[in-house]
C-alpha cells in the first residue's frame, strides 16, 4: 500500500513537472525566437519610431497624433493570413491595407484578396517597392519593379543634421489624382491642386494632390485576357494610373545610378501608383428607404483596389508634416523640381491628407442605396491590417503556422483557445507514463514504445488463454466469480 502511494505521488510529480515545463516553453520559445529581429511598417510597435505605421492606425482609428484626430474607422489586424478575408463580416465596408510585404504574397493568399475585390466588393490598399507583392499585383495585370527608381526631375530636398541641403534621385514626389486616370484629365484639372475647402466637401474629381515617396520602385501596367469584352472570362473594371514619375525616370537595374545605361529600364511610362475599380458588385446590406427598420437587400457596390510603388508613402516619417520636418521636409518644396510648378492652388501638409481622402472615396460613404444610418458612421466601416507579411525566424515558424491553422479552423475567440488547450493536453497524455500491466496484454506506455515485453513461458500459453477467455466471457455477461 506504502509502495503504491509512493508511485502515485511520483507519478503525479512527473505531471506537474511537465505540465510546468510544457507552460514555460509555450510562453518563452516564442519570445526567445523573436528577440534581436526588428519588426517594420507594423501599426502596433512603437520602436522604430519613424519606421513604423502606428500614425496611420491612430488617425484612421480612435487616436490623435499631434493636432490630428482619429476619424472613427472601426480597427482590425490579422497576424496569420489574409485567406480569410472573404470571410469578414461586411467585407465591402472593409478595407485591407498590405503595407510593405517582408514574405512574399502566395498564389492563395492572392486569389483569395482578388475574390474580395472583384466579388466581395472589398477594398485593398497595397504598399510595396519589391516584388513581395508581385503575384498580387499579377492577379490584377500590375507588375511591380525590384529596383530602385530614380528621377531627377520629379525630386524634393531634405535638409540633413548639418543643416545641408540633399537631393537625391530616390527622394521622389508624385502629383495623384484620386479615381481619374493621369492620362485622361483635362489639362485644367492636371494643373488644379486640391484646395482644403475641395477636400472638407470631397470635390475631388478634377484636382490633383502631392505624396511624398522615398526610395520607390515603379508599377508596370499590363492588360489581362479577362479585359476583353468578347471574353468569356470578361470582367468589367476601371483601371486609372493615379500618378506617374516623369518621362525621364529609369528603374536602377545596374544599381549604378547611371541614367544613360541603356541597361536601366526608362520605359517613358513608369506608374508610382494604380487604382483599379471592379463596378456592378452585388452584396446584401441595409438599404436606404425601406423604412425605419431598414430592412436589408441587394446593394451595388464597387470593389477596388490600389497599388503604391514604395510603403514609406504610410511611414510615420512622412505621415504628418510635423514627423516629416523632424526628418527635413517642407511643407513649400523650394526649387526647379518641385511641384508648385505643374499645379497651383495645393499643399503638402503630410501623406495623410491624400489617404483620408482616397479612402474615403474607396468606401461606400456615397452610396445613395446604402442605409443612411449606415453611411454616416465610419465607425460601420472597418480597416484592417495584415501583419503577418512580417519576417519571423525559421525556428518560430512553426508556432506561426499552428495559429494560422487554428485561425483557418474557426475566428470564434473561445473555440480557438479551447483548441490550443487541446493541443496542449495531447502533448501531455504523450508523455503520461501508464503503470505496465502484465507483458501478454498490450502495453499503453508510450514512452517505453520501443522496448520488447518479456519473453512469455509457452508452457504457460494454454493456462494464460484459458484465463483470459473465462474472463472475458464473465465480463461480457456480467458474471460473478
Amino acid at each position: 500500500m506504502v509502495a503504491n502511494e509512493g508511485e502515485g505521488s511520483r507519478f503525479n510529480l512527473v505531471i506537474a513537472i511537465a505540465l510546468a515545463a510544457t507552460l514555460l516553453l509555450v510562453l518563452m520559445l516564442p519570445m526567445a525566437f523573436a528577440a534581436g529581429k526588428d519588426t517594420a511598417y507594423s501599426a502596433y510597435d512603437q520602436s522604430q519610431g519613424a519606421g513604423q505605421i502606428t500614425d496611420v492606425r491612430a488617425t484612421l482609428g480612435n487616436g490623435e497624433v499631434g493636432d490630428i484626430t482619429g476619424l472613427g474607422y472601426t480597427m482590425g489586424n490579422t497576424i496569420s493570413t489574409p485567406m480569410l478575408v472573404n470571410d469578414w463580416q461586411n467585407p465591402h465596408r472593409t478595407l485591407l491595407m498590405v503595407i510593405a510585404p517582408e514574405k512574399p504574397i502566395g498564389e492563395t493568399e492572392a486569389q483569395a484578396i482578388f475574390e474580395f475585390v472583384t466579388e466581395e466588393g472589398g477594398k485593398v490598399i497595397v504598399a510595396s517597392d519589391n516584388k513581395n507583392a508581385n503575384v498580387l499585383a499579377g492577379k490584377f495585370g500590375l507588375t511591380y519593379y525590384n529596383d530602385p527608381l530614380f528621377d531627377n526631375d520629379q525630386v524634393y530636398e531634405v535638409v540633413n543634421e548639418d543643416g545641408d541641403i540633399e537631393r537625391h534621385p530616390t527622394n521622389v514626389w508624385g502629383l495623384h489624382s484620386f479615381n481619374k486616370d493621369i492620362s485622361e484629365m483635362q489639362e485644367g484639372e492636371l494643373s488644379t491642386g486640391c484646395s482644403e475647402t475641395a477636400l472638407a466637401t470631397r470635390t475631388i474629381d478634377s484636382c490633383r494632390m502631392p505624396v511624398m515617396y522615398r526610395g520607390p520602385s515603379g508599377i508596370q501596367v499590363g492588360g489581362l485576357e479577362s479585359d476583353d469584352p468578347e471574353s468569356n472570362e470578361y470582367i468589367e473594371r476601371d483601371v486609372n494610373v493615379l500618378a506617374y514619375a516623369s518621362p525621364g525616370a529609369f528603374i536602377d537595374i545596374l544599381g549604378d545610378g547611371s541614367e544613360g545605361n541603356v541597361e536601366n529600364d526608362a520605359p517613358g511610362d513608369i506608374a508610382l501608383s494604380v487604382r483599379i475599380d471592379y463596378p456592378g458588385i452585388t452584396t446584401m446590406d441595409k438599404l436606404r428607404g425601406t423604412g425605419s427598420s431598414n430592412e436589408y437587400g441587394e446593394l451595388s457596390v464597387t470593389g477596388s483596389i490600389v497599388f503604391f510603388a514604395d510603403d514609406e508613402v504610410f511611414a510615420n516619417q512622412y505621415w504628418t508634416l510635423e514627423r516629416a520636418q523632424e526628418a527635413g521636409l517642407d511643407a513649400n518644396c523650394a526649387g526647379a523640381t518641385c511641384w508648385q510648378r505643374d499645379i497651383s492652388g495645393g499643399t503638402w501638409s503630410g501623406n495623410y491628407e491624400y489617404v483620408h481622402t482616397l479612402i474615403w472615396d474607396m468606401m461606400e460613404f456615397d452610396n445613395g442605396d446604402l442605409a443612411q444610418s449606415v453611411a454616416t458612421g465610419r465607425g460601420n466601416f472597418h480597416i484592417v491590417f495584415d501583419e503577418s507579411r512580417h519576417v519571423t525566424g525559421v525556428a518560430s515558424q512553426p508556432f506561426i503556422e499552428t495559429i494560422s491553422t487554428i485561425v483557418l479552423l474557426t475566428s470564434d475567440n473561445f473555440l480557438k483557445w479551447l483548441i490550443i488547450l487541446n493541443l496542449g493536453l495531447l502533448l501531455l497524455v504523450s508523455i503520461m507514463v501508464v503503470p505496465e500491466k502484465a507483458n501478454w496484454r498490450h502495453v499503453f506506455d508510450l514512452t517505453r514504445f520501443r522496448e520488447r515485453p518479456t519473453k512469455v513461458n509457452s508452457s504457460d500459453y494454454r493456462q494464460r488463454v484459458q484465463k483470459a477467455l473465462f474472463a472475458k466471457v464473465r465480463v461480457f455477461y456480467d458474471l460473478t466469480r
